[in-house]
């Protein structure tokens, strides 16, 4: 059941006893959100099934093609930035074609994966949380338990593969616009020809780069809809506990991306 009742606990006599209160219901709160992730890994055997292939769609189309407007705006002018701040300080030293390479490696192993996770956290992730947490108080959950319908084959599954798939693809598209951008501000403000900029940056960047941070993209997409899913699921309390849930999703989100990003690149890099 993935509906519950809110849980009541004693008051905490001191400090102690409220760290530690807090330290089980964090680890019980994230044993069942990995659960849920292992039940919709499971569930993946029913992707192409005739009922949930257009939610899948669906699912896909939300994730990508509604988002890639906000990731399109933020990954140009990350590049930019980027380009601009490296290329101020590589002109001191004469070094101003060298652009190419940081821009293209930044974006690959950490800016774009990076930016892609947050923006669709902020976006995907808040509605995954308030629509789930919106059917938790409204009974809808329960309806589908009654109906012998399995809440995370038909909500959660969907969704994990709209985000196993889109934000690896999101991530590689925000790439290229960062590079676009980068090269735009080598161009026309740092004297740097496109020739220039082009063959620094495929010289320096390697296939390692892009495939460390596609991995890290498809991380970060499981990431993103454990935790709202497991947020919206877990709502009580009515609207106000929708809204709590939402604000919950997306700060969770924000810290195990920053958490587990130093982690994978500490294992591929160091």
């Amino acid at each position: 059941m993935l509906t519950r009742e809110p849980e009541f606990y004693p008051p905490a006599i001191n400090w102690l006893g409220l760290l530690g209160r807090d330290i089980w219901m964090t680890c019980r709160n994230a044993g069942r959100a990995l659960l849920m992730l292992w039940e919709g890994l499971l569930d993946l055997r029913f992707m192409l099934g005739n009922r949930a292939r257009p939610e899948v769609v669906y699912q896909l189309y939300v994730t990508g093609i509604k988002s890639i407007g906000v990731i399109s705006v933020v990954a140009m002018f990350t590049g930019m930035i980027l380009a601009l701040q490296t290329g101020l300080e590589l002109r001191k030293f004469g070094q101003e074609v060298n652009i190419g390479a940081a821009v293209m490696v930044s974006m690959l192993r950490e800016m774009g994966p990076f930016m892609t996770a947050l923006i669709l956290a902020a976006s995907v992730g808040s509605a995954m949380a308030a629509e789930l947490g919106t059917m938790v108080v409204s009974e809808e959950i329960a309806a589908l338990e009654v109906m012998s319908i399995r809440p995370v084959r038909f909500l959660v599954m969907p969704r994990l593969v709209a985000m196993m798939v889109m934000t690896p693809l999101m991530t590689f598209y925000a790439c290229m616009l960062g590079v676009i951008g980068g090269a735009l501000v080598g161009t026309t403000q740092l004297g740097v020809s496109l020739q220039a900029y082009i063959d620094n940056a495929t010289r320096f960047a390697e296939n390692k780069d892009l495939y460390v941070g596609l991995f890290k993209a498809f991380v970060f997409g499981i990431i993103v809809t454990t935790v709202s899913c497991h947020q919206g699921f877990s709502t009580t309390e009515g609207a106000v506990g929708v809204g709590r849930a939402t604000r919950r999703s997306v700060i969770i989100s924000f810290l195990s991306i920053l958490i587990v990003g130093y982690v994978i690149t500490r294992l591929f890099y160091v």
